[in-house]
């Protein structure tokens, strides 16, 4: 006798088929629910950040300044802890580094431009004698502005606002940005010990699964991507400082060990760094040389040694994994500086790796094809949910 087809199955075939169809939908619209709050989350976060951490500078820049201590340290600890050095050790030994090397650079750099300081109301006189004979030249430019505002009724004016002195603005921030200074050693020598501590355990789990276990590792490769960069980024620098200092040497200009540390310690800073170093050898050179063409050589010797290093040398060493977008960096840089000031712009890149190291990892926000009827995110290769 021949198979007969079931007729209850039949019938149930297109019921339990729209009953999928229509889990499918629930589901769908959960998830895009969940991520459009998500989202709109993301975006009140970003928009109400900014104030928040001004406000607070002093609760919150010490704890982000120590996170980013901590990853620059954390390949020096290691190493002192892998040759066995209890890990509080190893840490109070890495941070005590770091701060005489600070001490030191500060020492090389700080004591020549006070120095340096006194001279600048001369240069700045010779400067602008300079741009005077310039300006005659250009006469016809100063008659055309004054005849323009003439006849559009404007008179220039001349405010004058009492600001205080240069010393009293140290006398005033001191305390605090000891006590800020203290507070961020402190973070971070606990920041370093707990790292050391979580190490070895990952050394000592390495085939669990469990989700702390997995948050760990993701931080500890985190980790080391920004270490590695900004420790090569570093050596970079130091290459470019030691180069600039026997340039100055070359030059003639006073104190070269300090205009090497400044490129070293500018070059941390991009774009907006080597714009300050070219601005400050133009206000010497022009200030102190005997004609405009002999001071505007240390500039342009520098210029073409910035250029060099930041289109050849640096994406050489680094490759294209490590790089980042321009726009990043500037946006990065507005955004901390508007927060915070001068520490928020040295900081400004540092937080910029640390956030893509952790979205590289954890998996990059897909906005655009969120708006298009995709998930919002998507998991990074080789995270597993």
């Amino acid at each position: 006798m021949a198979d007969m087809p079931d007729p209850d199955l039949e019938a149930h075939t297109p019921v339990s088929a729209l009953a999928e169809e229509a889990g499918e939908w629930a589901g769908d619209t959960r998830a895009r629910l969940q991520s459009a709050i998500v989202l709109l989350l993301m975006a009140g976060l970003f928009l109400a950040l900014p104030f928040v951490l001004s406000i607070g500078a002093v609760v919150f820049l010490p704890p982000v300044t120590a996170v980013v201590i901590t990853i620059i340290l954390a390949p020096l600890a290691d190493r002192l802890s892998r040759i066995g050095l209890p890990d509080m050790l190893a840490a109070l030994v890495a941070i005590l580094t770091m701060t005489g090397v600070i001490v030191l650079a500060l020492a090389l750099i700080l004591q020549p431009a006070f120095a340096m300081v006194d001279q600048v109301p001369d240069m700045l006189s010779v400067v602008s004698r300079r741009f005077a004979e310039l300006r005659g030249n250009l006469a016809w430019i100063n008659d055309f502005n004054r005849q323009l505002a003439r006849l559009l009724g404007h008179s220039p004016r001349e405010v004058v606002l009492a600001t205080p002195s240069v010393i009293e603005q140290v006398a005033f921030a001191t305390p605090s940005v000891v006590l800020e200074a203290l507070v961020t050693l402190l973070m971070t020598f606990f920041m370093v010990d707990a790292r050391i501590r979580v190490r070895r355990r990952l050394a000592r789990d390495g085939e669990s699964v469990n989700a702390s276990v997995r948050i760990a590792r993701v931080m500890r490769d985190v980790q080391d991507k920004v270490a590695g960069y900004l420790l090569t980024v570093a050596l970079i620098n130091l290459g470019v400082g030691v180069i600039v200092a026997s340039g100055a040497w070359a030059f003639g200009l006073s104190a070269p060990i300090m205009w090497g540390g400044l490129a070293f310690v500018f070059n941390f800073l991009p774009y907006l760094g080597p714009l300050a170093m070219m601005a400050l050898l133009a206000l010497v050179g022009l200030g102190t040389a005997s004609s405009v063409a002999v001071g505007v050589v240390p500039v342009l010797a520098f210029l073409a040694l910035h250029t060099f290093e930041a289109n050849f040398v640096t994406p050489a060493i680094l490759g294209a994994r490590l790089t980042v977008s321009p726009v990043s960096i500037l946006l990065a840089i507005s955004y901390f500086s508007w927060i915070w000031g001068v520490p928020g712009a040295l900081l400004s890149v540092p937080i910029l790796l640390i956030i893509e190291a952790m979205l590289d990892n954890l998996g990059r926000p897909n906005v655009i094809g969120f708006l298009l009827g995709e998930p919002l995110f998507r998991p990074a290769p080789g995270i597993s949910r």
